[in-house]
């Protein structure tokens, strides 16, 4: 619980754990907050770090003065696709480890998400980057149905330079605005809400699609 406690207080105020972070670390900073970005699209088992806040709050400190903004956006696009690349090829490789085993995932669910990324999937990777949960497994799925890895590649730069670019550009521009900065803890809380409305209004559209067919 105590744990649980702590990650709700850094997601609703990122903005003063991540001051106390360039305080006590200075430059190791930019490792600091790669490292969880990376984390965040790479790893399947950490899709409750922050990212679109965190991006957000790194822009408003940059314009502060507490970053450098062209490091700190070359160094998390880099992040954001490496992350989904090595997430495509764990989800690659867990995918046809699990098919042999014949456990949990079959054969004829590869071939259905395999056809669906190469349908989708280069808009599904792209939007999937604005979505929490959804942009750590997307590309975890896209391995799994064996997308190809070119076509996703070009996606997973656009989407992560899109992503990590207009969230940092935003906090920017935007996040010392007297307005901002004194709620900067509300907006955060705001921008980590509208992040899962798009999962949580395509949840309910299913539930109430699949009590209709019921």
């Amino acid at each position: 619980m105590d744990i649980l406690a702590y990650l709700i207080d850094v997601v609703l105020h990122l903005d003063r754990h991540l001051v106390e972070l360039i305080q006590a670390y200075g430059a190791w900073v930019y490792l600091i907050l790669f490292l969880i970005v990376f984390a965040e699209t790479g790893l399947v088992v950490t899709p409750f770090l922050p990212g679109d806040s965190l991006l957000f709050v790194a822009g408003t400190l940059a314009a502060a003065g507490g970053m450098d903004i062209g490091l700190l956006i070359v160094l998390l696009c880099i992040a954001a696709i490496l992350g989904d690349s090595v997430n495509y090829a764990i989800g690659k490789h867990v995918g046809d480890r699990m098919v042999q085993s014949g456990r949990l995932i079959r054969q004829e669910h590869i071939d259905r998400t395999h056809a669906f990324y190469e349908k989708y999937g280069g808009k599904t990777i792209v939007i999937a980057r604005f979505v929490p949960i959804v942009r750590t497994f997307a590309p975890f799925v896209a391995g799994i149905g064996k997308m190809d890895y070119g076509r996703f590649l070009v996606f997973n730069v656009t989407g992560g330079i899109l992503w990590v670019l207009s969230l940092t550009a935003a906090g920017y521009f935007f996040g010392n605005l007297p307005i901002v900065k004194s709620n900067l803890s509300l907006v955060v809380l705001g921008i980590v809400v509208a992040s899962i409305m798009p999962a949580v209004i395509e949840y309910v559209r299913h539930r109430r699609a699949a009590a209709r067919a019921s």
